[in-house]
């Protein structure tokens, strides 16, 4: 990773279109586990796609209080900031780009550090799948 990039996620990489939600959740995704996430994926094509979209799911069945689910997400989406060109770069190096779910699966909060340790797992299992 060089020195200049910024660990950010901005709007622009937030899966956002109900067309490709609908798609990703509709058959011909991929997933994986590693409890308490499952990630859903799926390549997909577009110019004005980032090379990766992605939508954070934290089912009300889960957690009746949003501010539990709330929470879940930001630790989510915090781990994903810090580790995501695990995942960005090697698609980008192979001209690629994807779509991806992180779901919530656990009745239970975690602890932050496990939470980043799946997701740091599940974007290199997913890059090595992707290419």
């Amino acid at each position: 990773m060089a020195e200049q990039e910024k660990h950010t996620f901005p709007k622009t990489e937030r899966l956002s279109s109900v067309i490709l939600i609908e798609k990703l959740f509709a058959g011909g995704s991929k997933s994986l586990p590693a409890f308490p996430l499952r990630i859903v994926y799926m390549p997909v094509e577009g110019e004005e796609l980032p090379a990766v979209s992605v939508l954070i799911s934290v089912p009300k069945k889960r957690f009746k209080r949003a501010v539990k689910r709330n929470r879940v997400k930001r630790q989510i989406r915090e781990a994903y900031r810090k580790h995501k060109y695990l995942l960005i770069d090697p698609l980008k190096a192979a001209g690629k780009k994807a779509a991806i779910a992180f779901i919530w699966l656990d009745n239970e909060l975690h602890a932050s550090d496990e939470i980043e340790k799946k997701v740091k797992k599940l974007l290199q299992i997913t890059a090595e799948r992707m290419l």
